[in-house]
């Protein structure tokens, strides 16, 4: 975490102001929306683990979806300045804290954003996830293709198992020589459309 913390930190140094208002892949979203996100997804993480140590189990959005959307949507219109700093600082703080986590309050329990309750030790490899993966969107010169190996091992399997039965029913049995391109297409951010399109993610 602390690896892809640093990596995406160097990476969206490089970001103007005219880069925060350009549009990424995912539809409605800037690059302010996705960094933004990133700010708020590690927030929510530092709630979840406050919420540990006390015994308490939270949601991971104060408000839920629309709270989450709405925090959003607020604070994509920031200067870019404002916009890295707030991903380094809720990045920082979200180390920090799980460094500083009492061994005991990995194995308390907490709400993610669709509900489904997980424990605590679950949740470092979900903004793992989070990171590697929104660093692609940002198309700030991080490509699948720099995935660490580390990555892709311990996501394909699961991502796989999510979305099988989908892709089952479709038909789609594409083949891919190189697992991270697998994984790409698994999350719907393989560039190219040859092989089709996964079914919906979620």
């Amino acid at each position: 975490m602390q690896s892809a913390h640093a990596r995406s930190f160097h990476a969206i140094e490089r970001i103007d102001e005219a880069g925060v208002r350009r549009m990424t892949r995912l539809p409605g979203w800037s690059v302010g929306h996705v960094l933004t996100h990133l700010a708020r997804n590690a927030d929510s993480h530092v709630l979840r683990a406050e919420a540990a140590m006390q015994g308490e189990i939270v949601d991971q959005y104060v408000g839920g979806l629309e709270g989450r959307d709405a925090d959003i949507e607020t604070g994509s219109s920031r200067s870019a300045q404002a916009l890295i700093e707030d991903v380094r600082r809720s990045g920082q703080a979200l180390e920090d804290l799980w460094q500083n986590l009492p061994p005991e309050s990995w194995s308390g329990r907490s709400r993610d954003a669709g509900g489904q309750v997980r424990f605590l030790f679950e949740l470092p490899s979900r903004r793992w996830q989070e990171v590697e993966v929104h660093l692609v969107d940002l198309d700030v010169g991080v490509s699948h293709k720099d995935w660490p190996d580390e990555f892709v091992l311990e996501w394909l399997p699961r991502t796989r198992e999510r979305m099988w039965a989908k892709i089952s029913r479709e038909g789609i049995h594409p083949h891919f020589d190189d697992p991270a391109d697998e994984l790409a297409w698994l999350y719907g951010r393989l560039p190219s459309n040859d092989p089709p399109q996964p079914p919906p993610w979620g």
